[in-house]
């Protein structure tokens, strides 16, 4: 099956389970990939967070099921996974502008979601440069936080990260302790299906940990993006790699975490690379 129509299947998944609380990482076997880096090929190729859609599609449903003769509020916001009436009406408000209680009333407008799908477009309008690099694991050492599977919600935990080490001298320390390849300050998403979540901000190094944490990026295949620019610049690379490069590329992400490579980590004017991990794609 294509990568295209995997992602399609995983949204009739969701389809069929609007009313369960919905499973992200069978979205991710669905997909062919951990539900972390199915939630991020979401979230660039509709436009909106995973989670975000979720909550439009059930409020787009609640309002057709509020408008019956007999419908009560607490049966539909039970039945799409709120057990507080206060959480959905906040919910349904969100989506619509008015309280479920106002959807009986004559003229009353509300909105309608219907549910995505994807295929390819071929643009080719403007070029990317890649390469495909083997390598074997490396050991890193730096500081971490967890993360959330809903990615949504770690949108401010990263970048606070960064801030906290940038301003109390941590960076600087990490930096003084790179001594092999990948050289640049690292950030790190360990985020499969096996193991906790979380984020690294490291380099890799054969040093002692000096009171830092350690993790070991296993050997993989990697498809490496040159850029630069500013952080915007980074996240517009990686929009561009899963909406343009991976679906016509020959490969599916792999069983590895995703590594930003900062040569130079001035957020203004930054060098990096973005590495992700790919497998080439079963016939």
């Amino acid at each position: 099956m294509e990568w295209i129509d995997r992602l399609n299947e995983a949204i009739n998944y969701m389809e069929e389970h609007l009313t369960d609380a919905v499973d992200y990482e069978q979205l991710g076997r669905i997909a062919g990939c951990s539900s972390y880096h199915f939630q991020r090929m979401f979230t660039y190729m509709a436009g909106l967070p995973l989670s975000e859609y979720l909550r439009r599609r059930k409020m787009s449903l609640a309002a057709v099921d509020l408008r019956e003769k007999d419908a009560k509020i607490i049966d539909v916001a039970e039945k799409y996974g709120y057990q507080s009436p206060t959480a959905f009406n906040r919910a349904f408000q969100s989506v619509h502008g008015i309280a479920p209680s106002a959807v009986k009333n004559e003229g009353v407008s509300v909105k309608s979601f219907p549910p995505v799908s994807f295929k390819i477009i071929i643009k080719g309008v403007e070029e990317m440069n890649y390469r495909i690099e083997t390598r074997e694991s490396f050991r890193i050492v730096g500081v971490s936080v967890p993360l959330n599977k809903d990615i949504e919600q770690n949108f401010a935990v990263i970048p606070s990260k960064w801030q906290e080490i940038s301003e109390n001298g941590t960076l600087q320390k990490l930096i003084g302790m790179m001594d092999t390849p990948p050289m640049g300050v690292l950030g790190v998403s360990t985020c499969n299906d096996t193991e906790p979540w979380r984020y690294y901000i490291a380099v890799s190094s054969s040093q002692e940990s000096d009171g830092f944490e350690e993790y070991t990026v296993p050997a993989a295949v990697w498809a490496v993006f040159p850029g630069e620019g500013t952080n915007q610049s980074i996240q517009e690379l990686e929009r561009r790699i899963v909406t343009e490069w991976l679906p016509t590329s020959g490969y599916e992400y792999g069983n590895a975490p995703d590594v930003e490579v900062y040569i130079s980590p001035d957020p203004q004017n930054a060098k990096y690379e973005v590495w992700i991990p790919v497998v080439k794609k079963q016939a």
